[in-house]
């Protein structure tokens, strides 16, 4: 599925392949949470590094977390420096794989069957994560990574 984004000012648009755009998985992390989570967690997808199209990419800026023990995290979390969307995360860890954050896409996103609740331990107390019967939920890493939830929902597109 191809997924079109943008910032919130209009200086970066953005294109990629996704076979992962079903926004499933809540991220509670402080990182994620501070990054690109208003409701007190994020929403990434999965997308083909390789397809990644840019335009306005001299308006990007990059974030690279600290992390407890002091190091920086090789997640590179992409951002507009006018308006501070937050974009997409890159790892070169894994350098097939592009992470867009639910809320830049502007393409309709198909509806969620189940949502996963992850890094629940890294959650404030003033957020409430609306766990339905059919949900999972991690304190940690959830079990499944994100191609293996949309093949067992049958999401993959």
């Amino acid at each position: 599925m191809r997924l079109e984004g943008s910032c919130h000012c209009g200086a970066v648009r953005f294109s990629v392949e996704s076979h992962e755009p079903v926004p499933f998985m809540r991220c509670y992390c402080s990182i994620c949470r501070k990054t690109a989570g208003s409701g007190g967690f994020a929403v990434n997808l999965g997308a083909d590094h390789a397809t990644l199209q840019v335009h306005g990419r001299e308006h990007l800026g990059v974030y690279r977390a600290r992390m407890e023990d002091g190091r920086r995290s090789s997640g590179e979390r992409h951002f507009c420096r006018e308006c501070g969307t937050a974009l997409w995360l890159y790892d070169p860890t894994w350098p097939d794989l592009v992470h867009p954050h639910a809320g830049a896409i502007d393409t309709a996103l198909p509806g969620v069957p189940a949502v996963t609740h992850m890094m629940l331990g890294s959650k404030p107390a003033w957020v409430e994560a609306h766990v339905r019967p059919a949900d999972k939920s991690f304190d940690a890493y959830p079990d499944e990574s994100l191609a293996e939830w949309h093949r067992r929902h049958g999401q993959t597109r």
